[in-house]
């Protein structure tokens, strides 16, 4: 009972949340504040992704851009991800390009926009100004060009295409689930971490 307080008391100190585990909590910390690696974002991150500019970033509950390894996040131009949405090993969001001519400068553009309960799968890469609506499942690999901002369907390869719908009333019974906090996998998890 006291190693669990005070592990839970090392999570808070380091802003944590209450799911991480105590391997990824250790490395994470010792990345961030001793070698100074994604050291301005405020949640745990892999120690193999590298998230760029993460006061662009406004992100849903539980939702944590660049806990899985390997990803790469450039929010230049902002990224929102909505409630209980989940990104890959790997994975890449680009909210910028880059100008033509001059590398050094980057275009401005509008957010890339993540909907609740959706999953980016791994190796997939949204690109510039992409808006994916609620329950948008990415595919492996995939290349996501441009918007799919209807949601509730499976989307994938390279450029990213529809590939089928998810059952509407089932997508919103299991929202209904999750934030009552009646989830058996997530119980009570309601807090904005």
């Amino acid at each position: 009972m006291l190693y669990s307080r005070k592990l839970a008391f090392i999570k808070r100190l380091f802003g944590y949340h209450e799911t991480v585990g105590l391997r990824f909590s250790l490395i994470s910390t010792f990345f961030k504040f001793f070698l100074r690696y994604n050291k301005n974002v405020p949640w745990a991150v892999h120690y193999t992704s590298t998230v760029g500019n993460p006061e662009n970033i406004k992100r849903g509950k539980h939702v944590f851009p660049g806990d899985s390894p390997g990803m790469y996040i450039n929010s230049k131009n902002g990224i929102e991800i909505g409630d209980y949405s989940n990104l890959g090993p790997n994975a890449g969001l680009i909210s910028a390009n880059h100008d033509s001519i001059d590398l050094t400068i980057h275009l401005k553009g509008k957010p890339i926009k993540i909907g609740k309960f959706c999953w980016v799968g791994m190796g997939a890469i949204i690109l510039p100004e992409v808006e994916l609506g609620d329950f948008t499942l990415v595919a492996a690999g995939a290349i996501v060009t441009k918007s799919f901002p209807d949601g509730y369907c499976v989307i994938g390869g390279n450029p990213a295409k529809f590939i089928k719908s998810l059952d509407k009333e089932a997508c919103l019974a299991h929202q209904k689930l999750v934030e009552s906090g009646q989830h058996p996998v997530f119980p009570g998890l309601n807090d904005p971490e």
